[in-house]
């Protein structure tokens, strides 16, 4: 019987120290802050650029006894950054402001300027509103709300290449197009092309483009200029016949022009005479001569353009003095010159001058002045023209 009693006694203890160990829940904060945005998804208006594209709107948070101030801070970002303090838009709002709105032409500040995101990739922001309280006895949470909203950035018309490429069912493999020595917004091909879909493929920080006919049509101009756009889907041009091919994208003008074998840019091909007998000679290469090679013929840092055989193009070491361009490394060979007269012309840097090719004496004895610092020349023999530059 005493151990049934002691029994009974152990346990009731045990239930009393089990009442006083008991969790006690502190009452739950019934929160009341709520935050709506104007849309969950938006396209930047390129037409109404100072005009607010989005707003978001939020309520009064729970209301605090005593002498707490509250004070509500908002947040603007993209997803992933996480408000981090090189990215975040914060405002500090004003005592009964419960709104805060953006124009196209912030969001789209931001997206270029401070969020460095890629032209024309939708991207998705995050706007957050922060309320706070100070002055009482206690600590007190703040209350918190998050929404996203999905932006199409203003469409821009991208116009600039990393690489360039001839694609399509025109070629067996991809192949490189160069950008031309004379003109760096300018890219060219030439080479053989088989009848079918010609594709231009464009890579532009990280991002695939097409270049494209302007008019969506895949008509070939042959050897004219056509106008073209770039996109992120291709459209082809239709090269109707097997045969060597030379490409021309110039991405300053956005023009293309595709010439065809039946119209081909040709090298120039010049007739002159020596000893009597009749030279011929296909223009490939380019000799200059005289006071900056020692009166001696040379053929170094000359190169032929791509997008046109007839045009060549010094870019080496400056030379300054008197010079002329020759087709052969002879003192009597074919010559491209200033004037007929054996005439020294006075060179500006930039300024274009008129080129005449011949072989009489009054051609092989006038002479370029070229002035101090001329390291790059394009020699234009098809529309007969001569530039020199200080690079």
């Amino acid at each position: 019987m005493k151990k049934n009693r002691l029994t009974m006694f152990v346990a009731a203890i045990s239930l009393l120290a089990a009442c006083d160990n008991e969790i006690k829940d502190i009452p739950k904060t019934e929160e009341k802050l709520t935050l709506t945005p104007s849309a969950t998804s938006i396209a930047l208006d390129a037409d109404n650029m100072q005009k607010e594209i989005i707003t978001f709107n939020w309520t009064a948070a729970r209301e605090m006894k005593g002498e707490y101030a509250v004070s509500y801070t908002t947040k603007l970002d993209l997803v992933g950054n996480n408000f981090g303090s090189s990215t975040v838009i914060m405002n500090y709002e004003n005592d009964g402001d419960f709104s805060r709105g953006f124009t196209s032409a912030q969001l789209n500040n931001w997206a270029n300027e401070k969020w460095k995101q890629k032209v024309n990739k939708p991207f998705t922001l995050e706007f957050r509103v922060v309320a706070e309280w100070e002055g009482g006895s206690t600590f007190e949470a703040p209350e918190v709300r998050t929404v996203t909203v999905e932006v199409q950035p203003i469409k821009v018309e991208v116009f600039a290449a990393d690489h360039m490429y001839i694609d399509g069912s025109v070629v067996d493999i991809q192949t490189e197009m160069q950008q031309t020595v004379e003109n760096e917004s300018q890219y060219a091909w030439y080479g053989e092309l088989t009848a079918g879909e010609l594709q231009i493929p464009v890579d532009f920080e990280g991002d695939t483009y097409y270049i494209v006919p302007k008019d969506g049509k895949s008509i070939l101009l042959d050897g004219q200029p056509q106008d073209v756009k770039m996109q992120e889907t291709p459209i082809s041009w239709n090269i109707p016949k097997d045969g060597n091919y030379r490409v021309v994208v110039n991405m300053e003008k956005t023009a293309i022009t595709i010439y065809s074998p039946e119209k081909p840019l040709a090298p120039d091909v010049v007739t002159w005479m020596l000893d009597g007998v009749e030279q011929t000679t296909e223009v490939n290469k380019i000799w200059h001569y005289g006071e900056p090679t020692g009166w001696g013929w040379k053929d170094n840092n000359w190169t032929q353009s791509m997008a046109d055989p007839q045009i060549f193009i010094y870019s080496g070491p400056a030379i300054t003095g008197r010079t002329k361009f020759g087709v052969e490394k002879s003192n009597v060979c074919y010559v491209y010159a200033p004037n007929t007269e054996s005439a020294n012309t006075s060179v500006t840097h930039g300024v274009e001058y008129d080129l005449i090719g011949g072989y009489t004496g009054g051609h092989r004895n006038a002479y370029f002045q070229l002035p101090a610092g001329t390291n790059f020349i394009i020699l234009d023999i098809r529309n007969k023209t001569m530039k020199a530059f200080k690079k």
